[in-house]
């Protein structure tokens, strides 16, 4: 149990330290007026305390990945720990600071219009659509996985259960951000934290062995290559681009620069920790990734997460701690469509103030979803976690670039961004669902890829240099 508790602490001081250092290279003001402050419209941009801001973010961000990718990842054994770890210090957090205070200072504007800002209008639109494509996903994933939880709890069949969260997600798209999202998300924070501490807790002291494999080796019952499969696989709880498409919900809700670094780069944190108890609990509750692996095939990661959760805490107990796993993806799908319909509003200029708008733009949304939603889990599943990866890069890249231009130290983008493009790439390339290339090559290109990348990127460092002051006395005017 000494390993899990100096993973938890590396994690918190990583806020601590690495945090602070993310937030002084950005450079906050604290006296410079706010979207909500300054754009407030009683629908989107919204003042909220930070508090909530902290409590709404991490439960936007929080779905699905930081459980199930985790508990696939476990798999692999305990090198998915350090991934966690260090994914979430140094790419996850700094990703998500940057697409939530790079919002903020384009005012409130989502993540194809701030990366559009940095990289050039050719990568607007193709974050446009990609956007929308990775949201539509998102919402679909987070729609069929707690449906899945709801039928083996209440025995009724699952695409009533489909019909039922996406009504709810249909509401929370279109009514204004604090009827619904702003009300009971704090609220289910508590269950989170319930679920979480209380599993790890029950795991400790009912004895079971932890890590009992502890090993840095590969230890995949199907020997599937740790490279770059298990950072694709464990996405949310090291690295997640669906973050970046929900932080600028809250950058349109926050009061002051200075809560940045506890609502962006904190709550990654915080999911961080939530993706390291299931990777623990997936690791240690069967003993061994042979017992995990005949679990997920046996019904899949919402199997496992019942098991353990009744096992360890009891009916009551692990109703409530189920219950928490459903908030979890129902609390990040609802805010997926919604930032799906600004990401289009804010394309065609078209104000949401009104309801019409909103529901002219959520309806066909909804509809593309449910067809979605017809699909294998497990396809969507990995086109989901490529996507959601892909998009992780091209933020890193943009931010990069926004430290870039002003002089600042981009090394803390530039290097996970430079590392993930290596790993989305060979990926795409040796995956099934891109070309199904052998590993050796498959590596190979996505290394090149990088490397092109990054020389492409220090090739404008003369032009962006030579435009540093000018950028600099902007932002302070």
């Amino acid at each position: 149990m000494a390993l899990f508790f100096l993973c938890v602490a590396l994690l918190i001081a990583g806020y601590f330290t690495y945090g602070v250092l993310v937030e002084r290279i950005f450079g906050i003001q604290p006296h410079r007026p706010t979207p909500a402050v300054r754009l407030a419209d009683g629908v989107d941009y919204i003042e909220m305390s930070p508090t909530k801001l902290f409590l709404v973010q991490l439960l936007n961000i929080a779905g699905l990945g930081p459980i199930f990718g985790p508990i696939l990842g476990a798999l692999y054994g305990p090198s998915a720990l350090l991934w966690i770890v260090l994914g979430s210090i140094f790419a996850g957090a700094v990703h998500d600071y940057f697409s939530g205070m790079l919002s903020l200072r384009y005012d409130g504007k989502s993540v194809p219009d701030v990366v559009g800002q940095e990289l050039g209008p050719v990568f607007k639109q193709f974050m446009r659509l990609f956007s929308i494509v990775l949201l539509l996903l998102v919402g679909v994933v987070f729609v069929l996985g707690p449906a899945k939880l709801l039928g083996n709890l209440s025995g009724l069949a699952v695409p009533l259960w489909v019909a039922l969260i996406f009504g709810y997600y249909f509401l929370a798209t279109i009514l204004p951000i604090d009827k619904i999202i702003g009300r009971i998300y704090p609220l289910f924070g508590a269950v989170l934290l319930f679920m979480a501490f209380g599993l790890t807790a029950a795991l400790w002291f009912k004895g079971y062995p932890i890590y009992p494999e502890l090993t840095l080796a590969n230890l995949h019952p199907k020997e599937l290559p740790l490279w770059p499969l298990m950072f694709i696989t464990i996405a949310c709880g090291a690295l997640s681009g669906f973050h970046a498409t929900q932080s600028p919900l809250m950058a349109r809700c926050m009061g002051n620069e200075r809560y940045g670094r506890p609502v962006f780069y904190g709550a990654m944190i915080g999911e961080g920790i939530v993706a390291l108890i299931w990777a623990t609990l997936g690791m240690s509750f069967y003993n061994g990734s042979s017992a995990l692996n005949a679990a997920l095939a046996s019904g899949g990661p919402a199997t496992v997460v019942n098991e353990i959760s009744t096992t360890l805490l009891g009916p009551f107990g692990g109703l409530l701690a189920i219950i928490g796993v459903i908030i979890l993806p129902i609390t990040s799908g609802d805010t997926a469509f919604r930032s799906a319909r600004l990401i289009i509003a804010d394309f065609c200029r078209l104000p949401q103030q009104a309801i019409r708008p909103r529901l002219l733009l959520s309806v066909p949304l909804f509809a593309v979803g449910f067809a979605i939603s017809l699909g294998k889990f497990d396809i969507i599943w990995r086109y989901f976690g490529w996507a959601n990866q892909t998009l992780a890069t091209i933020v890193l890249w943009a931010s990069a670039a926004w430290l870039l231009k002003r002089a600042r130290c981009h090394w803390i983008a530039t290097v996970p961004a430079t590392f993930m493009t290596a790993v989305t790439t060979s990926y795409l390339a040796y995956d099934q669902i891109g070309f199904g290339l052998s590993l050796p090559l498959a590596s190979g290109i996505g290394i090149t890829i990088a490397i092109g990348s990054l020389l492409l990127f220090f090739n404008r460092i003369g032009q962006a240099n030579s435009r540093s002051t000018d950028l600099e006395a902007e932002e302070i005017a």
